[in-house]
């Protein structure tokens, strides 16, 4: 009698962050079964389709367009992707939100502007999606706008940045592709200009040859947080990497 073959340790990996997602985002560990609770008003969220043990999901059966875009956070209303939407019509945005609610509303709105087919929300926790995302460079922009919301040391383990992360998303970036960061808290700034530039997959691209830092945002699209530090006086720390060729 034959046996069919093990699934090779990469495809385990990337069912297993689809079963943690899932337990995560319904209230759970990863590694545990969900808890049981009364189901909310959100529980519809979108979430990314389910692949095969063997496959990862094509970004391109998820949103079309000439190249593609990357979110990772974005809140509520999805304004930053509304506002790229409009700045750049031929490219495909997808934005990974791990808020049911955030996520439903963001995807709405977008739906209800006319751009649901190029531009999504879809409700994931960003650290176990991106492994499940493929085709490997086919990114050609990832933002995170104000990432990390969590101020106490004893959350530092929950920061988003950081070298898995920065393995995924140099994974799908493209030869070239751009890592745009930016924060309004300065020891983030500086805590993020240290890990992307250690990483060996990344150069930088600001205002300045060898630098990351830049001036202003060049991608005519701001998020909320952006647009309220703007009004408010608050410096913003933006940064810009690309990927080595």
């Amino acid at each position: 009698m034959s046996v069919a073959p093990p699934a090779p340790a990469s495809a385990t990996r990337i069912v297993e962050n689809a079963e943690n997602a899932e337990s995560v985002l319904n209230g759970g560990n990863a590694g545990s079964p969900p808890k049981k609770r009364r189901p909310g008003p959100y529980e519809n969220a979108p979430r990314l389709p389910l692949a095969s043990e063997m496959e990862r999901v094509d970004l391109r059966t998820v949103v079309t367009g000439a190249w593609t875009e990357l979110e990772v956070g974005p809140g509520p209303k999805a304004g930053f992707l509304v506002e790229r939407a409009e700045a750049a019509p031929e490219a495909a945005l997808l934005g990974l939100e791990i808020r049911k609610k955030w996520a439903a509303v963001g995807d709405a709105r977008l739906a209800k502007l006319g751009h649901a087919a190029r531009a999504r929300v879809l409700c994931e926790d960003a650290r176990l999606a991106l492994p499940r995302l493929g085709p490997d460079g086919s990114v050609k922009r990832a933002f995170l706008h104000f990432p990390d919301p969590w101020w106490k040391k004893r959350h530092t383990k929950r920061l988003v940045m950081g070298d898995v992360f920065l393995n995924e998303v140099s994974r799908l970036l493209e030869p070239g592709g751009e890592l745009y960061v930016q924060t309004d808290v300065e020891e983030r700034a500086e805590l993020y200009a240290g890990v992307v530039s250690q990483h060996p997959a990344f150069e930088p691209a600001g205002d300045e040859a060898g630098s990351p830092r830049l001036a202003d945002n060049p991608y005519q699209a701001r998020s909320p947080r952006e647009h309220r530090a703007i009004a408010d006086g608050l410096p913003v720390y933006r940064f810009r990497w690309t990927k080595r060729r």
